[in-house]
């Protein structure tokens, strides 16, 4: 695959014979760093928590309310998607400064058409829910969206006796027709390409007749922390999910209780945040940051401190403070940091090498490819492998950043831009899918850079 290029990548993620889509917001020039942060900001709530709580919500005895979701298209996707399969959804005054909270009272489930937009999350988690309705779903969702992994899920439901219509495509789009129960019993997946598969299944296993033993088939797991996460999220809602041996997962029939849930802010967003200390030097504090939690952006803490940042945890404020000196790393199964981590490594003074993270190959993008594509367009030095990636020290100049609709994609361009001039990303609106203050936020955290002083030569 070529990856050098001028006005635009070669590599497209949408496929060789689809146009890359022109992008309406214009080009965003990065700003650079003029000096050392002292900043503190706060960040909305965590994505993978909102919409995992929202089905489960969904799926419950009775009212749960949701305080502090986050509010951003992969959720709002959500929200609509379970609207439309007949769940209510209010939103109502709460004390979070990002918008209201959700009140979600459960509802017949019944059919009708469901936009997934790019998000994983709705395309992966609802078709489990929607084979409970009792009528046909069709699933849809942007073009790159038609791009990513689904037979598994596809292929789990028709093992689980869901009639389901895909025209041979294991893609976007297809159709279900939901009888309004599910039997459930043993099934066997291949859940290599992403954890989505998993935590889909076990999120409504406690409503399938007999319930629920998934077995996961493949040589590679991919994101446990965000099975994990499905597992707890079921377990404070008195759903116990046994695990008999690695890969295995049991769940009896029964109810999924209601219950009132306090999103934690998403971690993963922070990381960029976090990491512009690295880059620009001084000191970024997130608060907020959970005591425990099983959001994979915890690790950003560790990942931070090995890059050459020093650590601080005071109550639930997370401080990191740079030098403006970034240190390589080896570092495995990154996950969704991988894109913060390789603009990071870009900007370092030895070589990092990630491994592990196949699978974001069939993420909002092939990040992996794409990474190295908009790196070396920077004159950077990096390199694919089969599970990962080599990025070398390199000095990088100004240019144009692609984001092929991706917010992680977006951010990491950001963040090479605080130290490299005339850096302008495609399209910063794609971070609307989880984060839509994120312009607002960094330009807040910029402001607090505090100008190196002019040494006068004698």
């Amino acid at each position: 695959m070529a990856i050098s290029r001028t006005a635009k990548p070669q590599f497209n993620p949408y496929g060789d014979d689809d146009p890359i889509p022109e992008q309406d917001a214009g080009p965003w020039a990065a700003p650079r760093a003029n000096g050392a942060l002292n900043a503190t900001i706060r960040i909305p709530g965590s994505k993978s928590l909102t919409n995992r709580e929202l089905v489960l919500a969904a799926l419950a005895d009775g009212p749960s309310l949701l305080r502090a979701p986050l509010h951003s298209r992969d959720t709002m996707l959500m929200v609509e998607a379970l609207r439309t399969l007949g769940t209510v959804i209010q939103e109502v005054a709460g004390s979070g400064e990002f918008g209201a909270d959700f009140l979600v009272t459960p509802g017949e489930l019944g059919g009708g058409s469901i936009d997934c937009g790019l998000a994983g999350t709705v395309m992966r988690f609802l078709p489990t829910v929607a084979a409970l309705a009792l009528g046909p779903v069709a699933f849809d969702g942007d073009a790159a969206a038609r791009k990513r992994p689904m037979r598994t899920t596809i292929d789990a439901l028709r093992r689980l006796g869901v009639d389901v219509s895909d025209d041979g495509r294991s893609a976007l789009p297809f159709s279900l027709y939901g009888t309004g129960a599910v039997t459930g019993g043993d099934l066997d997946i291949d859940a290599s390409a992403s954890s989505q598969f998993v935590s889909g299944l076990l999120l409504a296993a406690p409503r399938f007749e007999r319930g629920l033993r998934l077995r996961h088939t493949g040589a590679t797991l991919p994101s446990m922390p965000h099975i994990e996460m499905t597992i707890a999220c079921l377990d404070a809602r008195g759903v116990s999910v046994r695990t008999p041996e690695p890969g295995v997962w049991e769940v009896d029939p029964g109810p999924i209780a209601a219950l009132d849930v306090d999103i934690e802010p998403d971690l993963s967003n922070a990381g960029p945040f976090l990491a512009a200390a690295l880059v620009a030097g001084g000191s970024v504090t997130v608060t907020g940051w959970p005591e425990r939690t099983t959001q994979v952006g915890a690790r950003m803490a560790e990942i931070l401190a090995d890059m050459g940042g020093t650590v601080v945890r005071a109550g639930d404020a997370l401080t990191v403070t740079g030098t403006g000196r970034i240190r390589g790393i080896r570092l495995d199964e990154a996950s969704e940091l991988a894109p913060t981590v390789a603009a990071l490594a870009a900007l370092a003074d030895s070589e990092t090498v990630l491994t592990g993270i196949a699978h974001l190959r069939g993420h909002e993008t092939d990040r992996l490819a794409a990474l190295v594509t908009e790196l070396i367009a920077l004159g950077g030095d990096a390199e694919e492998t089969e599970d990962g990636l080599v990025i070398r020290p390199a000095p990088l100049h100004g240019g144009p950043w692609h984001a092929y609709e991706d917010h992680r994609m977006a951010t990491a361009g950001a963040l090479i831009g605080l130290a490299v001039g005339d850096l302008t990303v495609d399209d910063i609106t794609t971070t609307a899918k989880t984060l839509p203050e994120f312009p607002q936020l960094w330009a807040a955290m910029l402001a607090t850079a505090a100008p190196s002083p002019v040494v006068e030569l004698p």
